[in-house]
């Protein structure tokens, strides 16, 4: 458990690190999609039970969704697509993910 948790330190930390040097709206956007679509991709492989993760989880798909919206409009869509499917994959995670998911994915998206 311990080991996962520096493993999502290390992913956050890496986002964090590329956002101070390069400032690029898009590449923070991209990176913090890729960390859902993969924590959601090795959450469906193995399950854990560890809410540091799943809460890291949810706070990633909220920083996720504010950095899409910091991008001009017509770059937000193909983001979207990709984090609206991960909203359906968190129904089968615990610690009620999908809710979690669904509270910010509404009052940003919807």
């Amino acid at each position: 458990m311990k080991g996962q948790n520096v493993s999502v330190a290390k992913a956050k930390k890496a986002i964090s690190d590329f956002k101070k040097a390069t400032g690029l709206p898009q590449g923070v956007a991209e990176l913090s999609v890729f960390y859902c679509e993969e924590a959601l991709r090795l959450l469906s492989w193995c399950s854990m039970d560890d809410e540091g993760y799943y809460a890291a989880l949810v706070h990633m798909f909220e920083q996720a969704q504010i950095a899409v919206e910091r991008l001009p409009a017509s770059e937000r869509a193909s983001f979207y697509q990709r984090l609206d499917p991960l909203r359906s994959a968190a129904g089968n995670l615990a610690w009620g993910v999908k809710d979690a998911f669904e509270e910010p994915w509404c009052s940003r998206v919807e």
